[in-house]
């Protein structure tokens, strides 16, 4: 049974940094693409950071520059590093599986910008 349990979320000031984390049970996350996904009250669900099993990245316009996803394979953990953050990145943050799979879906994280 696939278990993904990320951490790391918190209260920040704008322009502050915050790292989340994802550990997997289960799956090898480097034999997978890998994403983090966010969800806003009252928005959809937005795709943030891609990391393929080959280690390629890709990211949104909304976050490109300032977020970055990494993994470390001894751990078999994904992570996010989101600097220079802004109010509208405050969402409850997920990983999964890119493409992502139903029953992955974890409790997420709770990222808050705000002064």
């Amino acid at each position: 049974q696939v278990q993904l349990v990320e951490s790391g979320g918190g209260l920040v000031q704008p322009g502050g940094s915050l790292r989340l984390s994802c550990a997997a049970s289960g799956m090898i996350v480097s034999f997978s693409g890998m994403g983090w996904y966010r969800q806003a009250p009252g928005k959809e669900q937005e795709l943030v950071a891609v990391i393929t099993s080959a280690g390629a990245t890709t990211y949104p316009d909304s976050v490109k520059g300032r977020f970055t996803i990494s993994r470390d394979n001894a751990k078999n953990t994904v992570y996010l590093q989101m600097n220079s953050l802004k109010p509208e990145d405050t969402a409850v943050y997920y990983c999964n599986r890119y493409p992502p799979r139903r029953g992955y879906w974890g409790q997420g994280t709770q990222v808050t910008v705000s002064s």
